[in-house]
């Protein structure tokens, strides 16, 4: 009879599962909100949200359907962030269109022919549109190196060297890298902070609804958390045999994303990537014990959750060019997953390459991002192109 596996393999693959996916991203969350036009305080706050919200979604999700089923804040809907800059309406309109990102995903649990019609979208197109928007901020590590050798340097190198001894950790490590470099350089500034800024606390803002928020941000945010993060996350469970019921999972989610958005919180998902590291049998053997990985990951994101104004304020004080090459480099593998998937299929790949280079381009038309002109443009160079083809 094989040895009975101690119920705290599980727990301890919950707990990875969180640190990795929180060390890895939560550079690129920041960067995201502040790229919107939240403040240090709002920022931190929507870290603290999407912390909060996530860590309960898990929770509930694992225990209710007793499955590893874990949730993610919106990684790639942080990089599009990014890519969008400044909405109409600022702040506030971005918070608006959090909200009506939240209610497309209640929707697509409500209304299924939404799901439908967003899988209908050509996985090369929306793949090409995620890899435009990931290109800026990949290139931070590099832009970066020439702009402050001496902080970032140290960063890339322990990424590199992890990245061939313990891949999964290569990120976390260089966070840890950009930890010393930080303080480092306040040691030698002789440089203090204000020790509130640890202290998390939300910070709540009335949202505001303006046309160039809702189509330039709230629909390509919904549409790259659903097809970069909620379609996969779903594959990558059936690949170790669970079926995650697919209407709660979104209402879940929905209501979660709702709950954050006020606070600041741009969306939460089903993990894709890092769903892997509680639902494979490194985590347990036995499929039937490996919900306990997930309720793990949730607990461990409230635990970290504590810690996010820790997290935020060293992004604050951090040296020219460090915390954004350790958000480049945590996206590095979507950025080439997405390429791949992008050029895959010989017969896509113009329409991919015309909406990467627009996604890529930054372009605001009519006060609309670029990411949503970019799926425009794709598709309708995919139409053009395929007109008359059996």
């Amino acid at each position: 009879m094989p040895e009975a596996v101690p119920l705290s393999r599980p727990i301890l693959a919950g707990v990875v599962t969180a640190l990795v996916g929180f060390t890895s991203s939560f550079a690129v969350v920041l960067t995201g909100l502040d790229a919107v036009g939240a403040d240090a305080a709002q920022a931190a706050s929507g870290l603290l949200a999407v912390s909060l919200t996530m860590g309960l979604a898990c929770v509930v999700l694992a225990w209710r359907y007793r499955m590893p089923i874990t949730v993610a804040w919106s990684t790639p809907g942080a990089a599009l962030l990014v890519a969008t800059g400044t909405v109409e309406g600022g702040w506030s309109a971005a918070v608006g269109a959090f909200l009506v990102t939240a209610a497309l995903i209640l929707l697509t649990a409500l209304w299924p022919a939404l799901g439908a019609l967003i899988a209908r979208i050509p996985p090369s197109i929306a793949q090409a549109m995620l890899a435009g928007v990931l290109l800026p901020l990949c290139l931070a590590p590099i832009t970066g190196i020439v702009a402050n050798p001496w902080g970032v340097v140290p960063v890339v190198l322990t990424w590199l060297v992890f990245a061939r001894l313990a891949p999964r950790w290569a990120v976390p490590f260089a966070f840890v890298a950009a930890t010393v470099v930080v303080a480092v350089s306040l040691i030698g500034a002789g440089s203090t902070f204000d020790a509130a800024l640890l202290l998390p606390r939300l910070e709540f803002t009335a949202p505001t609804f303006t046309v160039g928020a809702l189509v330039g941000l709230a629909l390509p945010l919904f549409i790259v958390t659903m097809a970069s993060q909620n379609v996969p996350g779903i594959a990558i469970m059936r690949s170790f045999g669970y079926e995650v019921p697919w209407r709660p999972a979104m209402l879940v989610t929905g209501v979660g994303t709702a709950l954050g958005a006020t606070a600041g919180g741009h969306a939460i998902n089903l993990a894709a990537i890092s769903a892997a590291l509680a639902a494979s049998p490194d985590a347990d053997p036995d499929p039937k014990r490996r919900w306990v990985a997930g309720v793990s990951t949730g607990a461990s994101y409230l635990v970290l959750a504590v810690f996010s104004a820790a997290f935020a304020a060293l992004v604050v004080l951090a040296p020219t060019a460090v915390i954004p090459a350790v958000a480049g480099l945590a996206l590095f593998a979507a950025f080439g997953s997405s390429v791949q998937q992008a050029i895959d299929d010989p017969g896509e790949r113009i329409p991919a390459v015309v909406t990467f280079l627009v996604a890529a381009s930054g372009i605001a038309v009519l006060g609309v991002s670029a990411a949503f002109w970019a799926l425009i443009a794709g598709l309708l160079v995919r139409t053009v192109l395929h007109a008359g083809r059996s």
